[in-house]
C-alpha cells in the first residue's frame, strides 16, 4: 500500500529539530558523494491571460545511505501584485487561496513508491531549519535579536528554527500591511514568550538586531546594504538583496552545490534554481507585462571570494565568522533536492509507524508495459 499523507498528518510527526538534524545529515551525505541531487527546474508558459503565467516546478534527489528517492513537484499560476508601496510574487492552483505541491517518496531498493503528501508544512519547517543551520554556525554566540522581513508562514517558521540555535529575547518585525505584522507579533510573542514589536518601515527592522530575516515573496531586494550594521548575519529565502549587501558581507557561507551530471564537469552549475520559458502566441506578446523575478539566470554563489561551503567549515578547511564585528550570510545553495528526500524519509517512517494518513493499493501506480 502507498502511504497518502496531508499536511496535518505530516505536522503531528515533523518537529524542527527532527528537520534540521535529517537536513544537516543529507549535506553529508552529499559531500561523502553518497547521495546526489539537481539544481530546482522550472518550465513556464504563458496562459490565455497577459498578466499571469503557468509554472511547473521539480526539485529530486536521493540517498544509498538513507534508501530514499523523492521528487518534490509544484503546479502554480503566478503573477506579481503591488501593495503599499511592494511588488510581490503571488500563485495559486485552480483558485487563490489553493495551491498543488507534492512530494512522491520512493524506495530506492526495489523502486516502490511508498508515499506521496503535500508539501506545505514539510516545506516551511525545511526553508526555516536551513536558515538556522547558518545562523548555528555563523551568528555571533550572544546573537539574541532578530530582525524579520515578513509576516507569513516563513516567517514564522523561522522563529521556531532560530530558538533551537540561538536564545531569541526580542523580534523587530515588519511587512507592508500592519495588521499582518501586528498580528504576527501577538501570535509570536503569545506562543514563545518573545518581545516582538512591529515597526512602521523596513528601515527599522535592521537597527540593532543580531540577525536580519529576509521572509518575503518580494520581487524588489529587501536586504539592503546600506542599512546593514557590523556584526549583523543576514539569511534570506525571499525577496533578494541589493549589490551594496553583497559587498557588506565578509562571510558567506553555502551549505552545499548539486553535483556535475556524469561525464559533464562543465555542467555543475551553482545556480539556485534553472528556468526553461514558451513564448506567448505572438497575438497575446505585446499584451504581457515584464515579470521582475525572472532576469536571465538566477544567482548562483553570494559573495564568491568570500565564500566557505558547510563541507569546508565542519572540516576545519575553512573558518567562518572571524569576529564579532564581521556582517555575515548563509544561503542554502541548490541542494533542495537532497532536502527532500531526507526529511519526507522520516516523515513517513513516523507517520507509518503511528498509523497516520490514507492508503491506496500501490498497484493503482504499477503497470505490466515496459517503458
Amino acid at each position: 500500500m502507498t502511504l497518502i499523507l496531508s499536511n496535518d498528518d505530516v505536522a503531528r510527526v515533523l518537529t524542527m529539530e527532527l528537520t534540521m538534524n535529517a537536513l544537516e545529515e543529507a549535506y553529508q551525505q552529499l559531500a561523502r558523494g553518497t547521495a546526489v541531487c539537481r539544481p530546482r527546474v522550472d518550465i513556464r508558459i504563458p496562459t490565455r491571460d497577459p498578466q499571469k503565467t503557468y509554472q511547473w516546478g521539480t526539485m529530486e534527489g536521493g540517498s544509498a545511505e538513507a534508501g530514499y528517492f523523492a521528487i518534490r513537484m509544484k503546479s502554480d499560476v503566478v503573477y506579481e501584485v503591488e501593495y503599499e508601496g511592494v511588488r510581490t510574487q503571488e500563485k495559486y492552483c485552480m483558485q487563490p487561496g489553493t495551491f498543488c505541491g507534492l512530494i512522491l517518496l520512493m524506495d530506492i531498493q526495489n523502486g516502490e513508491p511508498l508515499a506521496l503528501m503535500n508539501d506545505g508544512y514539510l516545506q516551511h519547517m525545511r526553508v526555516g531549519a536551513d536558515s538556522a543551520i547558518g545562523v548555528k554556525y555563523m551568528a555571533r554566540e550572544g546573537a539574541e535579536v532578530v530582525g524579520m522581513l515578513g509576516s507569513g508562514g516563513m516567517a514564522r517558521s523561522h522563529v521556531a528554527s532560530f530558538s533551537l540555535v540561538r536564545k531569541v529575547r526580542r523580534i523587530k518585525v515588519f511587512s507592508p500591511t500592519r495588521e499582518h505584522r501586528e498580528a504576527y507579533a501577538r501570535e509570536i510573542s503569545e506562543e514563545y514568550g518573545i518581545d516582538v514589536e512591529p515597526v512602521d518601515t523596513p528601515q527599522e527592522v535592521f537597527r540593532g538586531v543580531d540577525i536580519v530575516a529576509g521572509c518575503t515573496d518580494s520581487v524588489r531586494p529587501v536586504i539592503i546594504g546600506d542599512w546593514l550594521e557590523p556584526g549583523t548575519h543576514v539569511t534570506c529565502i525571499g525577496g533578494g538583496m541589493d549589490d551594496a549587501a553583497t559587498q557588506r558581507f565578509d562571510r558567506s557561507l553555502r551549505l552545499g552545490s548539486s553535483p556535475a551530471p556524469v561525464g559533464l564537469p562543465q555542467f555543475r552549475l551553482h545556480d539556485e534554481n534553472i528556468t526553461y520559458e514558451a513564448d506567448a502566441p505572438e497575438e497575446l506578446r505585446a499584451a504581457r507585462p515584464p515579470i521582475e523575478r525572472v532576469r536571465g539566470r538566477s544567482h548562483g554563489v553570494i559573495a564568491e571570494d568570500r565564500v566557505v561551503f558547510l563541507e569546508e567549515l565542519l572540516s576545519g578547511a575553512k573558518e567562518g565568522r572571524r569576529s564579532g564585528e564581521e556582517v555575515t550570510y548563509s544561503a542554502r545553495g541548490n541542494v533542495q533536492g537532497a532536502q527532500f528526500y531526507a526529511v519526507a524519509g522520516k516523515v513517513y517512517e513516523l507517520a507509518k509507524a503511528q498509523g497516520l494518513g490514507n492508503h491506496i493499493p500501490t498497484e493503482w501506480l504499477l503497470q505490466d508495459i515496459r517503458d
